[in-house]
């Protein structure tokens, strides 16, 4: 009985629940009768596929056993036509979608020529074939990456190898820079060249001294030539006024004195990977002479194509060029221009997907030599601490770097603005202990430059540091810069402030913007700035016409007909004549367009739809007055005065109904509203300019690209052509006003100018300065774009095509800083990503 209840007992505490029978022999427990499960062992070809892919990514795994366990696979399972593919296929993808990878690709493929010669025939076979079809198009990127492939191949090929296709190169960038100095593409050739130097002379091959000696005395005639179009481009314009101005550097001319350092130091070139130095070929460990192959047909044609994307000179740019530690490689090293290349290209080429690109930017250290870089997140003040000798360069500083060099490249960046930004708020979401250090650092220089910047680049610095910060609670050591509040507005570092904080209220909202300030610079964000909805100014009968606005925007809610309107639109301007007004239209204008302000400003949907609905009276105003049409501007923006973002903003859209015109806004921005030239510290106002200059360049490229078409009728060509010639002479005489406006500010010859002149010299000469730097924006633009349309123009119809669209680049639109134009949230109620 006793034992029952044991039993029971036990049972009820959850002992023994699944065992109700007496265990008899131990084996009944340490023996598990049922059959073993299948095992699923996964296929050749797909472990293959994951190991190439995967290659060099893991600091845990040596890359010379993942190397050779690749190239067994592969070389032992030759007659699996499935494998062979696959291996073919996924190993030149890589070279030209994963620029990082090229030499851990390279090694493998060595390995491979070491087991079976054939398979890595067949894969300098595919290679030339590429690249023949990528010179054929102008892909110059590709043709990059896969020339660095064949010269990390140079051991296993015969005579010269990859010289010959370089000197080849060479002639058709003679041809070009002989053809014209300024030739973008003969510079672009000459960088290839340069570029794919490096790998070879840091494959297995010997006695390749002199080819890269030769070679390089021929590119030096070509890369150090001064070139006109440098200035135009310079991150940091050198200025009469200003002895201290930075001396950026073309990355050609960088590059080419960078290799004559490193060819009188026995090509050391530290920081190549060379994962093919354990494999068993010359040099390597148990030598043996590898199996050699002649270079497979490559013919450069004798015409080179651009390519889509049209080449301009480059400078070097640096966020960490003046610090006390070296962080990043100086730009005597030639590891600056290795590093920074292949980081560019990952960046651009991976533009679809950010996350992908951030993990290669933490993970550099990976694709590198060993002791090229600092153990990851090093604090900066430890970098003090470093044996003396040894690298003190930050992995996450090289990165950031790097795309703060695209970000903030001129005349534009290939890709979106807000791209850059998604990359650096994903790498500092992966690796905040890492690269948030690295940013504040980016950050802090860029401020203490933001004088000396060109002017272009100080409003994108502006619109990715807002961006930023409202991807992380909008905090920022504020105090940093808290003697700055006292400045002028035409200090540059005040106004960057300024409009640094307008476009976080539309970020977000102005009392949660206010919360996160220390105290002096609450008087920046002002009461009117935290109201949701400004004020209707008629609500007061101190202002002139209150009552008939008022009712005017009474009906307008209540959707009353036009006849209606009129009547009381008819009543403002019969009393503005009686008070001697000369354009009776304006007020009638500005209480109408007042109306629809005030409706709309619950969101963008609201105003929208009421401009829909008033748009052919606001057509009718533009077509009847010139000063009714600058108006429209004017009474948007004074009614959005506290929160000017959203007037621009509204202002766009009006553009895109053609209620206003390009010329009426440049006209209100720059003629109207220039006086002493203050409105050019104004953040808004340039984005109003440049968005709208940007539509008519915009406009101008579609039309080039569409009569560029093949196969185009003859009668629609003809058609476009005179479009063009139109279009083409309204954008000249867009930049002119621009030109004339500014060149007034710039010169001191503005009338408000002069007269001010006595009162405030220091004052004068920051305007005249902001006025140079304006005029140097768009003398720039306007280069640009004349360029890229003659150059389109010279195509063959068959050669201009889609590609050659402009792909948004420096002069995207971004309301608030990352939000694209079209999305809700104009106001500013909300957070961006």
């Amino acid at each position: 009985m006793g034992e029952f209840d044991r039993r029971i007992a036990g049972h009820r505490g959850g002992h023994n629940y699944n065992n109700n029978r007496k265990r008899r022999f131990r084996e009944d427990d340490e023996f598990d009768r049922r059959p073993p499960r299948r095992q699923y062992q996964e296929p050749v070809h797909v472990k293959v596929r994951k190991q190439l892919l995967a290659i060099a990514e893991s600091p845990l795994k040596k890359i010379d056993e993942e190397v050779q366990e690749i190239a067994t696979i592969v070389a032992d399972n030759y007659e699996d036509e499935e494998i062979r593919g696959n291996f073919f296929e996924l190993a030149l993808q890589l070279v030209v979608e994963q620029a990082l990878k090229v030499p851990f690709v390279a090694a493998v493929v060595l390995a491979v020529n070491v087991k079976k010669p054939e398979l890595a025939y067949e894969v300098l076979v595919r290679s030339a074939t590429a690249l023949n079809k990528h010179f054929d198009v102008g892909a110059w990127r590709e043709v990059k990456l896969l020339l660095r492939f064949l010269g990390c191949l140079q051991a296993i090929l015969n005579d010269e190898g990859v010289f010959p296709v370089l000197e080849e190169l060479f002639s058709r960038a003679v041809d070009l820079q002989t053809a014209s100095s300024d030739d973008g593409l003969g510079l672009e050739i000459v960088k290839i060249i340069l570029l794919t130097i490096p790998y070879i002379m840091a494959s297995s091959a010997t006695g390749l001294e002199a080819f890269a000696s030769d070679l390089l005395d021929k590119t030096d005639i070509i890369a150090t030539a001064p070139r006109p179009l440098e200035a135009l481009v310079d991150p940091y314009p050198s200025s009469e006024d200003d002895d201290t101005s930075h001396q950026a550097q073309s990355i050609i001319s960088l590059l080419q004195r960078q290799l004559q350092i490193e060819a009188a130091q026995s090509w050391k070139l530290a920081c190549i990977p060379r994962p093919w130095r354990t494999l068993p070929i010359d040099g390597g460990v148990n030598p043996m002479v590898p199996t050699k192959h002649s270079l497979p047909s490559i013919i450069v044609p004798s015409s080179v194509s651009a390519g889509a994307r049209p080449q301009l000179p480059e400078m070097y740019f640096s966020v960490y060029a003046d610090q006390d530690v070296e962080t990043v490689p100086p730009t005597s090293n030639i590891a600056s221009s290795i590093l920074r290349d292949a980081l560019v290209d990952t960046i651009s080429i991976l533009d679809y997907n950010r996350n992908a690109t951030a993990k290669f930017l933490i993970d550099l250290d990976c694709y590198f030599a060993p002791e090229t870089f600092v153990k990851r997140a090093t604090p900066f003040d430890r970098l003090r601490e470093v044996d003396e000798g040894k690298s003190t360069w930050k992995p996450e500083d090289v990165a950031v770097d790097a795309v703060f060099s695209q970000l903030l490249q001129l005349p534009t960046p290939e890709h979106k603005l807000v791209y850059y930004h998604a990359v650096l708020t994903e790498s500092c979401k992966i690796a905040p202990a890492a690269i948030a250090p690295s940013l504040g650092r980016a950050i802090r220089f860029l401020y203490r430059n933001v004088d000396a910047m060109d002017l272009e680049l100080e409003h994108r610095f502006l619109d990715w540091f807002s961006h930023h910060l409202s991807n992380f609670g909008f905090t920022w050591k504020w105090t940093e810069w808290v003697d700055d509040v006292e400045l002028p507005l035409a200090n540059p570092k005040k106004a960057f402030i300024v409009g640094a904080l307008e476009k976080e209220i539309r970020l977000s909202f102005a009392q949660r913007i206010r919360g996160t300030l220390p105290e002096p610079y609450q008087a920046l964000i002002t009461e009117a700035k935290e109201k949701d909805t400004p004020d209707f100014k008629y609500n007061s009968d101190r202002t002139p016409y209150a009552p008939q606005a008022r009712e005017v925007l009474r009906l307008l809610r209540a959707k009353a007909s036009d006849s209606e309107i009129q009547v009381q639109l008819s009543s403002i301007e019969s009393e503005a004549s009686g008070l001697g007004i000369a354009e009776p239209l304006i007020p009638s204008t500005d209480a109408y367009m007042t109306a629809i302000c005030f409706i709309g400003s619950k969101s963008l949907s609201h105003v929208l739809s009421c401009i829909e609905r008033c748009k052919e009276r606001l057509l009718a105003l533009g077509s009847r007055s010139e000063a009714a049409r600058r108006q429209i501007i004017t009474s948007v923006m004074e009614y959005w005065s506290e929160k000017p973002g959203v007037g621009v903003n509204v202002v766009d859209k009006l553009l895109n109904y053609t209620i206003l015109t390009p010329l009426s806004v440049i006209n209100w921005a720059l003629t109207d509203n220039i006086g002493t030239g203050r409105v050019l510290t104004l953040a808004h106002i340039y984005e109003m300019v440049a968005s709208t200059m940007h539509k008519v360049t915009n406009r101008v490229r579609q039309i080039v690209i569409a009569r560029n078409q093949a196969e185009l009728p003859a009668e629609q060509k003809a058609m476009l052509d005179e479009t063009l010639e139109k279009e083409r002479s309204q954008m000249k005489e867009l930049f002119a006003t621009v030109e004339d406006s500014l060149t007034g500010v710039a010169s001191g010859v503005v009338d408000e100018m002069a007269e001010s002149r006595d009162q405030d010299t220091e004052g004068e000469a920051l305007l005249r300065i902001w006025g140079g730097k304006w005029l140097r924006v768009f003398r720039r633009k306007m280069a640009v774009e004349e360029s890229w349309i003659e150059g389109m123009l010279a195509k063959q119809p068959a050669e201009g095509n889609l590609l050659d669209a402009p792909d948004g680049g420096a002069d995207e639109t971004v309301e608030g800083n990352g939000i694209v134009e079209g999305q809700e949230n104009w106001r500013g109620d909300g957070d961006v990503l």
